[in-house]
């Protein structure tokens, strides 16, 4: 069974509760505010430019964000079994709220929950078409959980974003669909912003499908709405039966937004984070990220190396990924995303391990936005 076959059966079935962890205790979250943690540690980062490397900067956490960021991570655990332990390893949980998420807190107070997820081998499981359903509802579960736990005890009125990723993006998806639509939290919530999953709409309609009253978000400066995308490389189109961009149900299309510019339809160019010392294979081999040799910091970040522009086109829909070459300039011409497996690459997947890190710049923005006249800082030029 595929995990959008079991997206569609386990949401009712949580509801009835699974016993997991308790939220009350710190340990439970890898994130929260007014403590040292993943989320508050300094990320090293320097600007490429197309004249080389520019000005390091290191990410800060703001001290008076009127907006929380309820976090959900994507799948990363290599635990044994389906569901996840609740040990959050350096390489797994942690890696991935450093890579995709931890830099949101210059912009938000963040909350981000240790949950029993589906693993690795859960989702290759699906992929063979196994019946998953069981620990989603499980992992499920405890997102849900969490999210309770948040509305009790921390939020007290404020206004929030939903941050979320491939499985992490699932979770929230049902989480609006069950808990947050029709109920007063929907009214706080300015943003939803959840890629790497498909979400289905009617064709030609931003509502409907997934979630019934919650619209994609179609214009610059929009809230209450959702940001999704599923990215792919430009002219990789996705083929027939890919996981992600082409909708399994009749008149219904994937839905995207441009996380630079809602309601773009022509090409955007991004502001990136880029991880520059990841391990994961990209297509034509590492990258060398500049002619004048190796970055000096974990992270880069790059304005305008990529673009990104919206395709709808019948059951598909997905954020088209062009990265602008230019080979007299310093800085690379290529960038990864792709999800490789023994040696090869799987074209359903498109550019997933990219969804959060080509446009962050421009989502950190949106979220800072939210928090009235002010900009995140420590963002290096």
């Amino acid at each position: 069974m595929s995990l959008l076959v079991a997206a569609s059966l386990f949401a009712a079935q949580a509801t009835a509760g699974v016993a997991g962890p308790d939220y009350a205790k710190p340990a439970s979250w890898l994130c929260l505010p007014g403590r040292s943690d993943i989320c508050t540690t300094p990320l090293g980062t320097t600007a490429l430019n197309p004249n080389g490397y520019g000005s390091t900067g290191q990410s800060v956490v703001s001290k008076d964000a009127s907006v929380d960021c309820f976090v959900v991570y994507p799948t990363v655990s290599r635990d044994a079994g389906m569901n996840s332990d609740l040990t959050p390893g350096d390489g797994e949980e942690k890696a991935a709220i450093k890579s995709q998420f931890a830099r949101f807190s210059g912009s938000c107070r963040m909350f981000a929950p240790v949950y029993r997820q589906m693993t690795l081998g859960a989702v290759a499981a699906a992929a063979a078409g196994a019946d998953v359903t069981k620990p989603a509802i499980l992992a499920y579960s405890d997102v849900r959980s969490a999210w309770k736990e948040y509305l009790a005890k921390h939020n007290k009125g404020r206004p929030y974003v939903l941050l979320g990723h491939s499985q992490g993006a699932l979770m929230l998806q049902q989480l609006i669909a069950n808990e947050i639509e029709g109920k007063p939290e929907a009214a706080r919530m300015k943003l939803a912003i959840i890629p790497g999953f498909n979400l289905l709409v009617p064709q030609g309609k931003l509502v409907g499908g997934t979630l019934k009253q919650t619209p994609v978000c179609s214009k610059a400066g929009q809230t209450g709405c959702v940001m999704t995308w599923v990215s792919f490389r430009e002219k990789n189109v996705p083929p027939a039966g890919a996981i992600f961009g082409v909708a399994d149900k009749p008149g219904m299309t994937v839905a995207c937004t441009n996380p630079a510019r809602p309601g773009a339809s022509g090409w955007v160019e991004l502001d990136s984070y880029w991880n520059a010392r990841s391990t994961l294979p990209v297509p034509g081999g590492p990258i060398s990220w500049s002619t004048e040799g190796a970055p000096p910091t974990p992270f880069l970040r790059t304005e305008g190396l990529v673009s990104a522009q919206c395709v709808s086109n019948g059951p598909r829909g997905y954020l088209s990924i062009r990265t602008n070459a230019d080979p007299n300039d310093k800085r690379t011409d290529r960038v990864g995303g792709e999800v490789g497996v023994m040696g090869m690459f799987i074209p359903g997947w498109g550019m997933h391990l990219a969804d959060m890190n080509a446009p962050m710049g421009d989502l950190i923005r949106q979220v800072s936005a939210l928090n009235g006249p002010k900009s995140a800082s420590g963002q290096p030029r």
